[in-house]
């Protein structure tokens, strides 16, 4: 791991944590906010997924979101499945967003300008997590292995064919 990586990992998760942290102190404030949310997502949650037991009191997922949050925070910062947990913080970063700085709803125009910029300070932080999500630590990525792979086969499968026909060649040189 480069030192960018082990410096930035951390500093990019540590918002995750004090985040998660303090949602659980204020689950009541935030179950508030997030209720305008929960009550859109929830039923298309159910209704794409019908069996799975998926909660619908704004508080539950408060925490839950606060616990996915700080622990995929540890496994970023720690640099355990880092782009897993990225992409996780992401997912989560979306909803919280949109409950918790609805500047667009704000009547007070200073109130409104902080919402707005705490909307693109995480706006900016959703970038950097998308940019973690897809950091292959300097190691090709998924897509290039699978082009090299299939790149591999081809030049394999010319040289097997090459050799069947002169060993075919040699066969009838025989015959005759």
């Amino acid at each position: 791991m480069t030192i960018t990586r082990l410096l930035a990992r951390p500093m990019l998760a540590s918002i995750f944590v004090a985040g998660g942290i303090n949602a659980l102190r204020a689950t009541d404030v935030h179950a508030t906010r997030a209720k305008k949310i929960t009550d859109k997502v929830v039923p298309a949650a159910q209704q794409a997924a019908p069996k799975a037991p998926i909660p619908t009191d704004p508080a539950t997922l408060v925490r839950i979101n606060a616990g996915v949050q700080i622990l995929a925070a540890a496994a970023l910062a720690t640099g355990r499945a880092p782009r897993l947990s990225a992409t996780v913080l992401a997912a989560s970063l979306v909803p919280t967003t949109l409950a918790g700085h609805a500047f667009w709803e704000e009547s007070d125009p200073q109130a409104k300008a902080q919402q707005r910029l705490q909307f693109i300070k995480n706006t900016s932080i959703l970038g950097g997590l998308l940019l973690a999500g897809v950091d292959t630590d300097g190691r090709p990525g998924l897509a290039w292995r699978a082009r090299r792979a299939a790149s591999d086969v081809r030049r394999e499968a010319k040289q097997v064919a090459k050799d069947a026909r002169r060993e075919a060649k040699l066969a009838r040189a025989q015959l005759t």
